[in-house]
């Protein structure tokens, strides 16, 4: 078998990539007074966005819905044809609804639009054609118009589902920074999720709490080696009535070590520690205290309380259990 029918494949598929590369790049004046509306309709809602299509629409209405869930605007999807057995059951004058289609035509989605109509919830049409029955129908229509498919036959849908999905995308992302959603309300979405852990879990349920490696200011630094070793988490932690008033780490050993050397066994724990650690308190998101880490250029942070008083330790390795 000839392998000639193989040597443009690579085109082709870069072909496919431009073609809706360059529909996205033809959405950005598209976005007119029309979307700008769409984005006050779905703030000033009081229930729900309804995001409902028909065969590829549909399928790009589902993630569309899922991304407004997850991004702070209560949405789900509907297909239009179970509305005739009992979902419209969900829908109230509170809600707004998202329709799509390419066309703005489709049969089966235009057979919804009169019952929408009758319980006064508002429509927001997104389609290819402004002059359609869907446009016609709405109370805001975002055109979503391509030149060509990425198709080869200019048949199947790509680049205008492409471009319909971008365009919720747009929506979504528009609402979230309207709403000022910020990393915290994500991870409320999405507790159970690599994010979600992060921005949820505090210093209090990774930190360790048993034997801290405290050690005294006036300790000299031969037998500070010692617990610094001891407590495995390469530091020591000098504490003053209860509150930390220093931190000595196994690097600031090496380094008094190199600069002393006779002299370093003569030399007390006061003499070398860091007199302002950084402290957080039990409820420092972890994600917080991976910043402060990556910032500092630092391996461990002491939890403390308002009277910084030790607490607890948490380490780079600790922190890293919620990645």
């Amino acid at each position: 078998m000839s392998d000639n029918k193989f040597e443009n494949v690579k085109k082709y598929g870069e072909q496919c990539i431009k073609d809706e590369a360059e529909a996205l790049f033809d959405l950005i004046p598209q976005i007119d007074d029309n979307f700008v509306k769409a984005v006050e309709m779905m703030i000033e809602c009081r229930g729900k966005v309804i995001v409902t299509g028909v065969g590829k629409s549909g399928h790009i209405g589902a993630k569309i819905a899922a991304t407004l869930s997850s991004t702070g605007t209560p949405a789900f999807f509907i297909n239009p044809l179970d509305v005739y057995h009992g979902d419209l059951g969900v829908m109230t004058s509170d809600d707004v609804v998202l329709a799509l289609s390419n066309s703005g035509q489709t049969d089966e989605l235009l057979r919804f639009i009169p019952m929408v109509l009758h319980m006064n919830v508002p429509i927001i049409g997104m389609s290819g054609n402004e002059h359609s029955l869907l446009a016609k129908y709405s109370n805001c229509h975002i055109k979503v118009k391509v030149k060509k498919e990425a198709c080869p036959l200019n048949l199947a849908p790509t680049s205008s589902t492409t471009a319909m999905l971008a365009m919720g995308d747009a929506l979504a992302m528009t609402l979230m920074q309207v709403r000022h959603f910020k990393p915290r309300d994500f991870a409320q979405f999405h507790p159970g999720g690599e994010l979600g852990r992060r921005l949820l879990t505090t210093a209090e349920d990774v930190m360790r709490t048993e034997e801290l490696p405290v050690i005294p200011q006036d300790m000299h630094l031969g037998e500070a080696i010692i617990h610094v070793s001891k407590g495995k988490l390469g530091l020591g932690v000098s504490l003053e009535d209860g509150k930390v008033v220093g931190l000595i780490t196994d690097g600031d050993i090496r380094r008094a070590m190199e600069k002393w050397q006779a002299d370093f066994f003569n030399k007390t724990v006061s003499d070398i520690m860091t007199r302002d650690p950084k402290l957080v308190s039990p409820n420092t998101k972890i994600s917080e205290i991976q910043h402060i880490m990556h910032t500092y250029k630092i391996h461990t942070v002491l939890v403390v309380d308002n009277d910084k008083r030790l607490l607890g330790i948490v380490d780079s390795y600790r922190a890293s259990l919620m990645n």
